[in-house]
């Protein structure tokens, strides 16, 4: 595995053993009943509860917070609780029920979950890999590092262990013909979020990624994007514990039934409208947040209301096996998500 300067676990497949353990039995004393609320949803059908507790990113819109503002969650309401640094951090709020439905999330980081037997399932996509979007791994301009084997005894600056970084990252070296002894010899560095480009910039890392006003401010050369490897698909999804959904059904299916709506609208836009909606979005919160980076938005890259197939997790599942963090046949792609709560077909 990739060594972690900051984290001292040092295979995150056990890292999230160990935090999917404490977050399931922190659970058990969380008080998550039904509340009988006399509302109604999408499909008439009675209302659990009438707010959804989540976690989002400062200075971006994501799609639920777009679908509550179109209407489309309502009479449900958002209760923001905090900060996402991250697809594991937001997987096990959702495990442990302090939130209802975990921030947009590396696909890869729920199949691991799922296989150390975590009661969560993908619900619907979050984000993809849109060929515009100018996201990437950088380094600075004048660096010498250009191909993979120049990564060798660098640095690399990650928001969290475990998520899509990281198993971009060791892609990028493998394809560039690294050994297994070689990537460790790669060191990945836990950085909190918008702190990337300050890392890069000051020496400490020798890669960050990023995008928008940190591009722009120049001094920067890209390495590597998630799109010229895998190409245009689904990378994020959003998840929801099976307790959640046990007792929460149909405010499960006005929420991801929301976020469906909320993808098709975008769609179905200008990015000029996305983007000042957005804008008005940020505006309206009054959060401390910086909006700058929102006119850099290129879209989610998710068609189909945000529909999971198989072929969404499939490719992560032959990767971790390839890898040698995941047993061959331990899980099988239809195990992690289901459709059922995304009733979007039914009301074009």
């Amino acid at each position: 595995m990739l060594l972690i300067q900051v984290q001292k676990i040092r295979n995150p497949l056990l890292f999230v053993l160990f935090t999917t353990l404490f977050f399931l039995l922190s659970a058990c004393s969380k008080n998550d009943g039904a509340i009988a609320t006399g509302e109604l949803n999408i499909e008439g059908k009675p209302l659990e509860r009438l707010t959804v507790n989540y976690l989002a990113s400062p200075g971006a819109v994501g799609p639920i917070e777009l679908a509550e503002d179109l209407g489309y969650l309502e009479p449900v309401k958002l209760n923001y609780t905090g900060i996402a640094t991250g697809g594991p951090q937001g997987l096990q709020a959702a495990m442990s029920g302090d939130v209802d439905i975990s921030s947009p999330s590396f696909t890869g980081s729920i199949v691991n979950v799922i296989a150390s037997n975590a009661p969560i399932v993908a619900v619907a996509a979050s984000y993809g890999s849109p060929p515009d979007d100018n996201r990437g791994y950088y380094v600075l301009e004048k660096s010498p590092i250009k191909q993979p084997h120049d990564l060798i005894g660098k640095k690399v600056a990650v928001n969290i262990l475990g998520a899509q970084a990281e198993f971009m990252l060791k892609e990028w070296l493998k394809r560039g013909g690294l050994t297994a002894d070689e990537i460790k010899q790669v060191t990945l560095v836990v950085v909190p979020p918008g702190s990337g480009e300050q890392a890069l910039r000051q020496g400490h890392v020798d890669v960050s990624i990023l995008n928008g006003p940190a591009i722009d401010r120049g001094g920067v050369r890209l390495l590597y994007r998630d799109w010229a490897m895998f190409g245009d698909k689904t990378l994020g999804i959003y998840a929801m514990s099976k307790r959640y959904l046990d007792k929460n059904p149909n405010t499960a299916t006005q929420v991801v039934t929301g976020i469906a709506r909320a993808f098709e609208w975008v769609n179905q836009h200008s990015r000029e409208e996305v983007i000042a909606r957005f804008e008005q979005i940020v505006k309206k919160r009054q959060r401390a947040e910086n909006p700058d980076a929102l006119k850099y938005w290129y879209g989610w890259g998710v068609s189909d209301g945000g529909r999971l197939k198989d072929e969404d997790f499939q490719i992560w599942i032959d990767w971790l096996v390839k890898d040698g963090q995941l047993k061959e046949n331990k899980v099988n792609a239809q195990s992690l998500y289901t459709n059922k709560y995304n009733v979007y077909e039914k009301f074009k």
